[in-house]
Order: structure tokens, then sequence, then C-alpha cells
């Protein structure tokens, strides 16, 4: 038996690292780690998480796609990285296509629009009439990001001049949201739900393609009759491994990235983001990622916005 061969169905044999690119806490991170454990556990081997941020996340998927293909590198990651940034960016330092192989992908879940209590709204069709009135600054957490897209959508289809605020991550965004500087922002149900909880925001609209049980009452866009693409959203947290990579360990790594979803940790997390959606597998992925890249690039090539 070719030393390959040997060597691939012998993995893991040593600790396997998978990068985030970006910083400690979140979502991307902490799925990260639930699921890494229950995949170390299953291995037998240790799964060590490693934080990469920078550069919109260029930075650590670099340093994945330069990695050896041998199944101890893999890149946590939002679809951003791999779909946005190309649009975004002058310079990735990767082929966000040539450079990986997709593993398995976790849906990240609805993401509501919200408004400060001071704003009189309580629906779409009511924050475009109060924003041709008012000055309304929308928070958004990176240029690019779904909350830019829906923000710059509506000032495009209704005439509105909402100022869009970018800010490096959700935390920032909805402090300021907390002390009413922002009218508007959209986010994560975990980010945004202490606001929530104690009646400084009041949740409008979903930007997505289903409804969210963690606020069953609340219609999507399109329920409330805006049906363009940019207000029918959905994204992943990928886990990738540079090209290459042996087929088995792609495929058991999928497996049990999908079964980490039903362990006690990854239910708990699920539970804590307001997240349904199961991962899908690394066939299931592949094909999700050419939808995503389909619905996506021309609505962020619409922005209109380079990034150093």
């Amino acid at each position: 038996m070719p030393a390959a061969v040997r060597a691939q169905a012998a993995w893991p044999t040593r600790t396997i690292t998978i990068i985030v690119n970006f910083a400690p806490g979140g979502l991307t991170d902490g799925i990260a780690r639930v699921f890494g454990e229950y995949a170390s556990k299953k291995l037998g081997q240790q799964i060590v998480i490693d934080n990469k941020p920078g550069a919109g996340g260029n930075i650590g998927a670099t340093l994945v796609a330069r990695a050896a293909p041998d199944g101890y590198t893999f890149l946590h990651t939002v679809s951003g990285t791999m779909v946005q940034n190309r649009v975004l960016y002058s310079t990735l330092g990767f082929d966000p296509d040539k450079d990986f192989v997709p593993v398995s992908a976790t849906p990240s879940g609805e993401l509501p629009v919200a408004v400060h209590k001071s704003v009189p709204v309580g629906s779409v069709a009511e924050l475009i009439d109060y924003a041709r009135k008012n000055k309304v600054s929308f928070g958004s957490w990176a240029p690019g990001s779904a909350a830019h897209i829906v923000c710059a959508k509506l000032n495009e289809l209704y005439g509105l001049r909402m100022e869009v605020v970018h800010y490096r991550g959700e935390g920032p965004m909805w402090q300021d949201m907390g002390s009413g500087s922002l009218q508007a922002a959209m986010g994560s149900y975990q980010a945004l739900r202490p606001l929530l909880v104690n009646g400084t925001i009041r949740l409008i609209a979903l930007p997505a393609r289903r409804r969210n049980a963690k606020f069953a009452d609340l219609p999507t866009m399109a329920e409330q009759g805006y049906t363009h693409a940019a207000f029918s959203q959905f994204g992943w947290l990928g886990l990738f491994a540079p090209a290459g990579t042996p087929p088995d360990v792609v495929r058991r790594m999928s497996a049990l990235w999908v079964e980490a979803a039903d362990s006690e940790g990854g239910r708990k997390m699920y539970d804590t983001f307001g997240l349904h959606e199961k991962p899908l597998t690394h066939e299931e992925m592949a094909a999700d990622y050419e939808r995503l890249k389909a619905r996506m690039l021309p609505l962020v090539r619409e922005l209109g916005v380079k990034l150093e």
C-alpha cells in the first residue's frame, strides 16, 4: 500500500487546527469551538481553534489556502469571506473557488431589521414613510454586509436617504443602537436579544426566506410585499479545507460537523443564536455555494464599494 494511502487511512494521527478568521466570541468562533470539540472526541485527536482575524477575514483564509492539503488544517468562516469579499476587495490573497474544498456549512439564521424604541414604526412600509420625513441612520456590521445591502436597496427603490453606518462587528453597532444614536439596524438574534428584552428596540421584519421561531410572529419582508432578492437573504458559516485534501477526510469531517448540531453543545448553540436549520453536507454545501454566489454577487456589485 502506498505511503500516502496509508497516511490517509490512518487520519488523524496528530492535532488538527481550525483557523477562524474572526476574533473570539460570536457565532463563527462559537460554532467552531463547540462542533470542533465534538469532532475531537469522535476522532480521538485534539482540535485546536486558532483565531486569525483581519482584512475582513482575508488573512485567515489566505493562511488556510496556503496550508498543506493533508487534513490537518481547516478554515471556519462566514460565507461573506468566500462570496462578498471577491467583489469588495481588489486583492484577496487566495482564490475562493480554486484554493478550497467545501466541507460543511451551518446556516447562520435569519437577521431581523430592528428600530429604536423612539422610532414610531412597526413595519417596512412605515419605516419607508418615516425615512422620507426624518433622518435615519441604519447600522451595518461591515461594508457589503446583508444589512448594507438591505438599506442600500431600500434607498434605491424608494428614493430614501438613510445613512448606512458601518461598524467593525455587531457589538459596537448594538451599543450605539442602545444609546439611540442609530434609528435602525439589522443583525443576529443573540446580539440583539438584550435590547429586545429590555424594550430598547422593536423588530419590524425579516429580510429572509422564512420566519424564525424565536420571533414567530415577525413577518418576512416578502410577506410584507418587498420581494426583491436583496430582501430575501441567506448565508452560512462554512467549514473549508485546502484544495486537494483527501475526499475521505472531507467526507468524515463533513459527517461529524452535521452530527455535532445534535450534540448537547450543538443544541445549546442553536438555541442561544436562534438557529434552526441543520448543517449541510459537503455535497449540499457545494450546491448551495453556487446558489449563494448567484444571489449575492450582483447585489454586492451594485453597492460599488471597494476596500483595500
